[in-house]
C-alpha cells in the first residue's frame, strides 16, 4: 500500500509547536523580506510567507523595490538590516532583474542572518560537510518530511533530478550527509531511465514532467519537488502521479507534499537564527 507524504500536516504540527514556543518569548523573532519587481509568482510566495510569519507572532516585513531600482539601494538596505537587532533573518526574494548581481546581493546578507542558506559562507560550509547557521529550506523540509515518516537515507541510492543551487545541490549534499549513496542527474544525463530504476528514492527537482511509471522499480520512494501547471491550469510536479503512485511505498504530491515544507522550514530556520543571536548576546 502507497503511503503519501503529508506536508500539509507535518507543517501544521511543526508551526503549531513553534507558535507556542514564541508566544513564551518576550522578544519575538524578526524576519525581513526583500522583493524587487512585480513578479507574480514571487509576490504571491513571499506574501504567503508574510502571512504564516504573523500568525506565528514572527515580525515580518516586506520591503519592495520597483524592477528598475539601483543595486547599492538593496545593498544599503541588507548592510541596514544586517545592523539591526531586531531582524534576526534576511530573505531576499529571487529571481532578481538581470541588471542585478545576484551573487553581490546574496552575500552582502550576513551569514549570521542568512536564512536560505545562500550566502558563499554557508553553502561552503554545507559542501564541506561543516554546519551554516541553518540548513537550506526545501532540502531540509523534505528531510523533516521523511524523518516523520521514519525513512531513514542510511545506505539508501538517491537519486537526485535537478543539480540547482536552490534544491537539487544542497538536496545531494545533504543526502550524503546522511550516509546515502548518491546520484545527481541534470539535462545532460544519459539514459536518466537506467540510473532511476536503480534508486531506492527518486527526488525530482526539475519543474516539468519527468518521472514516469516506467522509470522506476517497485516500492519506491518518490518526493516530488517539481511545480508546474497544465495545459488546463492545473499545478502538477515533476512526477506523473496518477500512473506512479501505485508502484511507490511512499510518495509526495503537488500540491501538499514539499511545498507546505519549505514554507514551514523559512519558519523554522527564523525561529533558529533568533535563538542563536539570543546565545550571542
Amino acid at each position: 500500500m502507497t503511503i503519501i507524504l503529508d506536508g500539509k500536516a507535518l507543517r501544521d504540527k511543526l508551526l503549531g509547536d513553534l507558535k507556542v514556543k514564541i508566544d513564551k518569548s518576550e522578544i519575538k523573532p524578526g524576519l525581513s523580506v526583500i522583493l524587487v519587481g512585480n513578479d507574480s509568482a514571487s509576490q504571491i510566495y513571499v506574501n504567503n510567507k508574510r502571512k504564516t510569519a504573523e500568525k506565528l507572532g514572527i515580525k515580518s516585513e516586506v520591503i519592495e523595490y520597483p524592477a528598475d531600482v539601483e543595486e547599492n539601494v538593496i545593498l544599503d538596505k541588507i548592510n541596514e538590516l544586517n545592523q539591526d537587532d531586531s531582524v534576526h533573518a534576511i530573505l531576499v526574494q529571487l529571481p532578481l532583474p538581470e541588471h542585478i548581481n545576484k551573487l553581490k546581493i546574496i552575500d552582502a546578507i550576513s551569514p549570521q542572518k542568512d536564512v536560505d542558506c545562500f550566502t558563499t559562507i554557508n553553502y561552503g560550509k554545507l559542501a564541506a560537510g561543516l554546519e551554516p547557521a541553518v540548513y537550506p529550506c526545501t532540502p531540509k523540509g523534505i528531510l523533516l518530511l521523511l524523518d516523520e515518516y521514519n525513512i531513514d537515507l542510511d545506505g539508501k541510492h538517491v537519486v537526485v533530478v535537478g543539480r540547482s543551487n536552490l534544491v537539487g545541490k544542497p538536496m545531494s549534499l545533504m543526502a550524503l550527509k546522511r550516509n546515502a549513496t548518491v546520484t545527481t542527474c541534470h539535462s545532460h544525463t544519459k539514459n536518466l531511465k537506467s540510473i532511476t530504476k536503480t534508486a531506492d528514492v527518486v527526488i525530482s527537482a526539475v519543474g516539468e514532467v519527468l518521472i514516469e511509471e516506467d522509470m522506476i522499480n517497485e516500492n519506491i520512494i518518490v518526493v516530488d519537488v517539481g511545480i508546474s501547471r497544465d495545459k488546463n491550469g492545473k499545478i502538477r510536479g515533476d512526477v506523473n502521479f496518477e500512473t506512479v503512485c501505485g508502484k511507490t511505498s511512499y510518495i509526495s504530491p503537488v500540491p501538499g507534499g514539499v511545498g507546505p515544507m519549505t514554507i514551514a522550514s523559512l519558519m523554522l530556520n527564523t525561529y533558529e537564527l533568533f535563538e542563536k543571536s539570543l546565545k550571542r548576546s
